[in-house]
C-alpha cells in the first residue's frame, strides 16, 4: 500500500522530506501550524534534527513510523518538525528552555509548547515505550492541569527570555588589551593537555577548531614552543586517526573514545571547511608534507562529494548507510585482500587492519599509528615509494567503496557554511599556492553572491526565502575578506562593507552593544537571543566582533574598531576562566593585544607577493593592495609603486616602515616573526 505524504513533502530540506511519509501529521515551522495550534487549542510538539543525525534516524524508524504513536500525537498534538540547520532560531530558543528545565540539550531535540509557542516540558532521544507514555501524560496533564501547565510555560519563557549579558555577568571591560592576561587561564588550558594522543584528556573528543586556532596564535604571540608542539602533534594524531577519511578525505564530527579512532561517521561542511583553515595555517608554520596532503585530499573529497555545479558546498553526508552507522567506510581484512590482492599485506599493516577486525562485528576503521618515515623504513622503503603505493591502493580501494550504497547526502546550501569553506578554501590557496583552490573559493563567492544575497539581505539556504542569521552575515562577511585579501578584488571587499553596514543597522542592540542572532525583521519567535559562547563553531557575535576589526582597518573606520573592542572587554572577564568555551573570542582579543600589521602590496607582481606572503604564518597582519598602486581604499593611500617595481609597505597604526620590494625584506619587519 502506497504511503501518502504529508506536508513535508515539498519542503527543501532533506531532513524534512525523510519524514514526508511518516504517518504523523507533519508540518513545517511557519504561520500554518502554529494559526492551527491557536484556533484548535492544541499543545504543540517540536521535533528538532538534522539529516545526518543518527538517533534521529532512530527515533523516526521505532517511533514517527509507527501507526499507534502516530494516531495519537495527531489527535492531541499539533506536530512540527524542524530542521535546525535550516531554522536555527527555533533550535536555539527551544535547547535553551530544556536546558532551563534541568534536562541535557541534543538531537533530536522534542519539545511540548502552548499554543502560543511557549515551552512546558521537552528532552532528547526517547524509546518508542517511553514516547507513548510520554505523549499520553502530556496530552492528559495540558487538559487537566492548564493552570499550572501555563504557569510553568510562563517560567520558562522569562527564563529563555533573560539577557545573555546580564545572565553571565558581561560587562564593559577596562584597562588596555595585554597578552599576558592569558597567561595564567593558559596554565590551566596546558594541564588538560593529552600528551598521549593530542587533544584534552576527555572522550568523546571533538576537534574543535576554535581552540587550536587560539593556540596557534598565543604560541606565535608568546613563543610557547610547548602549546606550538602540542597543536602540531594533536593536528598529526587526528589526521592519522579513524576520525579522518584515510581513503577519501574529510573529518568526521567527533570521535567516540580518546585516541581519535572510532569515528561518529557523519561528515559536516562547516567541520571541514574550518579545519582547512587549520591545516593549512599549521602547513604554513611547518611545511609538513602531512599536512598538504591532508589538504590537497580534503578538498578533492569536497569537490567529488560535496560540490554543487553552480558552486555551492552541500551540508552534510549522514553517518548511516543502510541504516547502520559507518558501514560505507569500514572494512573487513577479506575485502582489503580482494581488493589489492598484491600490497594487500603492507596496506594492512600500514592501516592496522586485522583478521578479526579492530572495530564491530569483524570489520576495521582505518587508521595509522606511525609517521610515514618510521613504516617506510620497517619495510625497507624511501618515504616516495610508499606514498606511491599508499595512493595507488587508495585510489582502488576508493573505487571499489564507491559502489556501495552511498551514506545520505544533505544537499541543502547554507549561506554561513558556505562561508567559512570559503574562508577555507582561500586559506588552502595561501598555503599551498594551488591555484584550484582559488578558483574554487571564486566559483564559490559568484554562487554566495549570485543566490544567496538579494541587495543588502542575506538568505539562510539557497531556493528558499528563509532570512538569515547573524551566523550567515559573520561568516559570509569573512569569507568575502579573506577572499580580498587573497586577490585585492575590491568587489568582496566592497559586498562585505555592505553585509556589515546590513547587520549593524538589523542584529546590533545599541543598549547592550551585541548582535542579535534574529534580524529585527525575521519571523517573531518567544525570545530574541544573541550568541555568545563559542562552540564547534564559533560564536557570531565573535566572528562579527573578528570582522569588525579587520573591516576597520581595512577602511579606517574607526567606530567599527571601537565595536569589535567594546565587544570582546565585555567578554575579558570569562576569558581568565573559560577560554575553551570562548576560544574564537581568545583569538579577537590577542590579535586586538597585538601589533597589527597593515601590508600594503602594489604593483604588476601583487598577485605573486601576495601568494608567497601566504606561505609563512603570521596570523597578526591585515592585507591589502591593487595591481596598479591605485584604489579607493583609505590603507592604500599614498603607497605608490616605486621605481616601476612591486612595492610593500608594512605599517603599524598608519606609521609605515620604510617600503620594500621583496616578501623577504617585508618578514622581516613583522615583529617576533620566525621564518620556517
Amino acid at each position: 500500500m502506497k504511503k501518502k505524504p504529508n506536508r513535508l513533502v515539498s519542503s527543501t530540506s532533506p531532513y524534512l522530506r525523510q519524514h514526508a511519509f511518516n504517518p504523523v501529521n507533519w508540518y513545517p515551522w511557519g504561520k500554518e501550524a502554529l494559526t492551527i495550534a491557536l484556533k484548535e487549542d492544541k499543545p504543540i510538539l517540536v521535533s528538532i534534527g538534522y539529516s545526518a543525525c543518527h538517533w534521529c534516524h532512530v527515533m523516526e524508524r521505532e517511533s514517527f513510523e509507527n501507526e499507534e504513536i502516530a494516531r495519537l500525537m495527531n489527535s492531541s498534538f499539533v506536530c512540527i518538525k524542524v530542521d535546525r540547520e535550516e531554522r536555527p532560531d527555533v533550535d536555539q530558543v527551544y535547547m535553551e528552555a530544556v536546558h532551563a528545565m534541568g534536562q541535557q540539550g541534543g538531537w533530536p531535540l522534542n519539545v511540548f509548547l502552548t499554543p502560543d509557542q511557549k515551552p512546558f516540558y521537552g528532552g532528547t532521544y526517547f524509546p518508542p515505550a517511553g514516547w507513548h507514555k510520554l505523549l499520553v501524560n502530556v496530552s492528559e496533564f495540558f487538559r487537566n492541569n492548564r493552570i499550572k501547565l501555563e504557569k510553568t510555560a510562563e517560567q520558562f519563557v522569562q527564563s529563555v527570555s533573560q539577557s545573555e549579558l546580564k545572565k553571565y555577568g558581561l560587562a564593559d571591560g577596562n584597562g588596555a588589551f595585554q597578552v599576558s592576561m592569558f597567561h595564567e587561564p593558559m596554565t590551566k588550558i596546558i594541564q588538560k593537555f593529552d600528551l598521549n594522543h593530542g587533544g584534552f584528556q576527555r572522550a568523546p573528543k571533538f576537534p574543535m577548531p576554535a581552540i587550536w586556532h587560539f593556540l596557534l596564535r598565543y604560541s606565535t604571540a608568546t613563543k610557547n614552543k610547548d602549546v606550538f608542539n602540542h597543536l602540531i602533534f594533536t593536528l598529526k594524531k587526528i589526521a592519522r586517526g579513524g576520525i579522518y577519511d584515510q581513503i577519501g578525505g574529510g573529518f568526521a564530527r567527533y570521535s567516540t573514545d580518546e585516541k581519535w579512532f572510532a569515528p561518529h561517521f557523519e561528515k559536516m561542511l562547516y567541520d571541514n571547511g574550518q579545519l582547512i583553515s587549520l591545516y593549512s595555517e599549521a602547513y604554513s608554520a611547518t611545511k609538513d608534507p602531512e599536512f598538504k596532503a591532508v589538504i590537497d585530499q580534503t578538498v578533492h573529497w569536497l569537490e567529488e562529494e560535496m560540490l554543487d555545479s553552480g558552486g555551492g558546498f552541500y551540508s552534510a553526508l549522514d553517518a548511516d548507510s543502510e541504516g547502520e552507522e559507518g558501514k560505507y567506510y569500514v572494512w573487513t581484512e577479506s575485502e582489503i585482500n580482494q581488493v589489492l590482492k598484491k600490497n594487500s599485506q603492507l596496506i594492512k599493516d600500514y592501516f592496522n587492519i586485522i583478521t578479526d577486525g579492530n572495530w564491530e562485528n569483524g570489520n576495521n576503521i582505518l587508521f595509522r599509528s606511525t609517521t610515514d618515515e618510521e613504516f617506510a623504513t620497517k619495510h625497507d622503503l624511501t618515504v616516495r615509494e610508499l606514498n606511491s603505493i599508499v595512493r595507488d591502493a587508495a585510489i582502488l580501494l576508493e573505487k571499489h567503496r564507491s559502489k556501495r550504497p552511498h551514506p545520505g547526502l544533505d544537499d541543502k546550501i547554507l549561506a554561513g557554511w558556505n562561508g567559512i569553506m570559503l574562508k577555507g578554501l582561500t586559506d588552502a590557496y595561501l598555503s599551498t599556492g594551488t591555484d584550484r583552490y582559488l578558483e574554487l573559493a571564486i566559483q564559490n563567492a559568484r554562487f554566495i553572491q549570485d543566490n544567496l544575497i538579494t541587495g543588502k539581505t542575506v538568505l539562510r539556504v539557497f531556493k528558499t526565502q528563509i532570512s538569515g542569521v547573524l551566523e550567515d552575515y559573520a561568516f559570509v562577511i569573512q569569507g568575502f575578506v579573506s577572499l580580498y585579501q587573497a586577490t585585492f578584488s575590491m568587489e568582496w571587499l566592497e559586498q562585505a562593507r555592505l553585509l556589515m553596514d546590513h547587520a549593524i543597522s538589523h542584529f546590533f542592540d545599541d543598549s547592550e552593544f551585541m548582535f542579535f542572532y534574529t534580524s529585527k525583521e525575521s519571523d517573531k519567535l518567544i525570545a530574541r537571543k544573541k550568541e555568545i559562547f563559542d562552540n564547534v563553531i564559533p560564536a557570531s557575535n565573535s566572528q562579527m566582533a573578528e570582522n569588525l576589526s579587520v573591516l576597520g582597518i581595512l577602511f579606517d573606520n574607526q567606530e567599527w574598531t571601537r565595536m569589535a573592542a567594546d565587544m570582546t572587554k565585555k567578554i575579558s572577564r570569562l576569558l581568565t576562566t573559560d577560554i575553551e568555551f570562548l576560544a574564537n573570542w581568545a583569538s579577537v582579543y590577542l590579535s586586538i593585544a597585538s601589533p597589527v600589521a597593515e601590508v600594503v602590496i602594489t604593483g604588476p607582481e601583487a598577485a605573486d607577493f601576495i601568494k608567497e606572503f601566504g606561505t609563512h604564518f603570521y596570523p597578526f597582519k591585515v592585507m591589502a593592495g591593487a595591481d596598479s598602486g591605485s584604489s579607493l581604499l583609505p590603507l592604500l593611500s599614498d603607497k605608490t609603486v616605486l621605481n616601476g617595481r612591486t612595492t610593500i609597505y608594512v605599517c603599524f597604526n598608519k606609521a609605515c616602515k620604510l617600503p620594500v620590494h621583496s616578501v623577504d625584506d617585508a618578514l622581516k619587519l613583522l615583529p617576533g616573526f620566525e621564518k620556517t
